[in-house]
């Protein structure tokens, strides 16, 4: 039995940059700009990057699925915050995953999210288990330029395994060309962009229909019938071109969500692989294809099972959990794109033991706390001593996860003194639906919205904070108001 995804996830951050704002701070300098004005592109939070991305996509994808049926991690990106450290074991510890499994990075190309996806199909095929393919990217980009306009922040997320698939892969094919249409060097920090003619006619429309016509033909597919075609680029009439070079219908070409996502990288292909499932309808035929030194193709055929897909947010539920986002400084702040004073309260050394953080990890990234075997009682953090007060027993606590738990809010303080990179620092008590009490740090909470006492909360995956010094970054889970639109509902 041939592999296929099993499930899948999504994930967009909640703010949207509106493009008109980006041209309003940069007309003065190139009005040219103002044909990429239109719409609004992803903006991740400042505590937000490729790691949490990914685990929250993840946490969507695998809603309802046992973890601990889990062969391997695969997490792709191009923007991973650390280049010498797993990304993919922080993303499985945060799905408090067993540390059996493999866990790999792919990186260093915009084909790379389709290359782990390629590579987890063959590796399933012979695995017991389903292998979670994650990717995600938060790209920095140079101030007046158009990837600024064009790019956006995201990730998605797909169980590959045997079974019942909800969309089988009938083949794949990579064409291989070290064909550099744009580079990002070790020491740089933005990418490097060659001239976009050049790139579409030398590149796209060469390398892409290659690979493309094999996968067709291994397959035995015709062109025509296939019934969505997604190829992430943001150029215009660029994947028209492609699949009329290749005799894909005009119609099966799919939407690359420019409009209001922006082109999130070596994420997007899989991005828009996941919102053509969300509508896609058994027998359809879904033709994927990457570009980034080569090409990836690979086409899928859905299956009976889609009927029977529920509980997902995935990218139509990120698309419709949106808040407005006008100010461009704002953007400009959280990628570390400009030299802000930000005050003495910033001044802390932000130094991390890392001992003293492995001793940790269950509690600081998989949130796990502890259940009390003798009265049931649940706290956080696990301790020696049970809390209730009517208990005390000693050394009776099991695990007990408490990432996936909903709670309501007890208290809440919006505070400016406190040092925040987004002020007011929000934070409060959440109480527990199955008990377990947590002063938290609130995240993407808008100062427009009344927060209320009562309201339903959850936790999500987050950098806590940044040691600058040494180039480290610290996470832990905080609270967010539960949104209907990520919920799959």
């Amino acid at each position: 039995m041939a592999a296929g995804i099993l499930a899948y996830g999504g994930y967009l951050p909640k703010s949207r940059l509106q493009r008109s704002e980006i041209f309003k701070a940069h007309a003065w300098v190139n009005p040219g700009l103002k044909g990429l004005s239109r719409g609004e592109r992803t903006m991740a939070n400042w505590d937000e990057d490729s790691i949490t991305m990914s685990v929250e996509a993840a946490r969507d994808c695998l809603n309802g699925y046992d973890r601990d049926n889990l062969s391997a991690v695969y997490m792709a990106s191009t923007t991973f915050p650390f280049t010498d450290r797993q990304n993919a074991g922080v993303v499985a510890d945060a799905l408090n995953l067993n540390s059996s499994i493999q866990t790999l990075d792919f990186a260093a190309s915009q084909r790379a999210g389709s290359s782990a996806l390629g590579v987890a199909l063959k590796s399933a095929n012979s695995s017991d288990a389903p292998v979670l393919v994650t990717s995600s990217e938060k790209r920095r980009t140079k101030a007046a330029s158009p990837l600024e306009f064009t790019s956006g922040d995201g990730a998605a997320a797909l169980l590959i395994g045997e079974g019942d698939v909800i969309a089988k892969c009938l083949s794949q094919h990579t064409e291989a060309v070290d064909f550099v249409d744009h580079f990002r060097s070790e020491e740089g920090s933005f990418d490097y962009n060659w001239e976009e003619r050049w790139v579409r006619d030398e590149g796209y429309l060469k390398i892409a229909p290659a690979a493309i016509d094999a996968a067709l033909e291994k397959a035995g597919v015709a062109a025509a019938d296939v019934t969505t075609f997604c190829f992430p680029v943001a150029a215009r009439n660029v994947a028209a071109g492609i699949a009329k070079k290749c005799g894909i219908p005009a119609e099966a070409v799919a939407d690359n969500l420019q409009a209001n996502c922006g082109e999130v990288g070596t994420a997007h292909a899989l991005i828009m692989l996941v919102h053509a499932l969300e509508t896609a309808k058994p027998g359809d035929k879904i033709l994927i294809a990457s570009f980034g030194q080569g090409s990836d193709a690979l086409l899928f055929e859905v299956t009976d099972a889609i009927t029977k897909v529920s509980g997902h947010a995935g990218i139509k539920g990120s698309l419709a959990r949106r808040k407005e986002e006008t100010n461009y400084n704002r953007f400009m702040a959280f990628n570390n794109l400009i030299n802000m004073e930000l005050g003495i309260r910033a001044e802390v050394d932000k130094n991390t033991g890392l001992s003293t953080l492995y001793r940790n990890r269950k509690m600081a990234q998989r949130m796990i706390g502890g259940k009390c075997t003798k009265c049931g009682t649940v706290q956080f953090p696990k301790s020696k001593m049970c809390v209730n007060e009517n208990c005390g027993a000693i050394d009776t606590q099991e695990d007990y996860p408490f990432a996936d738990r909903t709670g309501s809010m007890n208290s809440y303080t919006a505070d400016r003194l406190t040092f925040s990179p987004d002020p007011p620092a929000y934070y409060g008590m959440i109480q527990f639906e199955e008990g377990g009490r947590l002063m938290s740090d609130f995240t993407d909470i808008d100062p427009n919205e009344e927060l209320e006492v009562g309201m339903k909360m959850k936790m999500v995956f987050r950098v806590k904070d940044f040691d600058y010094k040494r180039g480290f970054r610290r996470y832990f889970w905080k609270a967010t108001p539960v949104d209907a639109a990520t919920q799959g509902e």
